[in-house]
């Protein structure tokens, strides 16, 4: 399904916000695996409490700059970039997520491909997004992967103090 994909509105705050929590559910279930129990707790005591005002900060910020994808009328998911002006000319995907209900249906590649072209029209020529290299993101990096990013991998480590 190719979902219409138009300007964020403030009307859609509640709903993207909701999708955007259920999208990432299973993401940090995946880092609380993957970082042990008590590490993540350390970084992420109220993760959706977190993500929410994540996202309701960026919806406000970013106007002209966060596209919602829709599907019979209803918000089924969103994507936010930022334009970095500087001598690299770089543009990133800083936030998107897809409602779980409509995962797996091309509505991410739609949503990044969006973004990809609106990078193109602010002239920049770089494009950057980060996900998590975890079996939670692994979607993410399909994604991703499928729109030709190349993977630069970095290593972080964390450790119980």
């Amino acid at each position: 399904m190719r979902p219409r994909i138009r300007p964020f509105d403030d009307r859609d705050t509640e709903a993207v916000v909701d999708l955007s929590l259920r999208a990432w559910a299973p993401v940090f279930a995946s880092l609380e695996r993957a970082l042990g129990s008590e590490i993540f707790r350390r970084l992420h005591p109220d993760w959706r409490e977190d993500q929410r005002r994540a996202v309701q900060d960026v919806c406000a910020a970013e106007k002209g700059r966060v596209w919602v994808a829709e599907a019979n009328e209803a918000a089924v998911g969103f994507v936010a970039i930022e334009l970095h002006q500087s001598e690299r000319s770089m543009g990133e995907v800083s936030m998107l997520a897809v409602d779980p209900d409509y995962q797996g249906g091309g509505i991410g590649t739609a949503l990044t491909e969006f973004a990809l072209d609106r990078l193109k029209d602010a002239r920049l020529t770089v494009a950057m997004v980060e996900t998590g290299g975890d079996p939670g993101h692994a979607a993410a990096r399909r994604t991703y992967e499928k729109a030709g990013y190349v993977l630069l991998p970095i290593a972080r480590y964390f450790k119980n103090l």
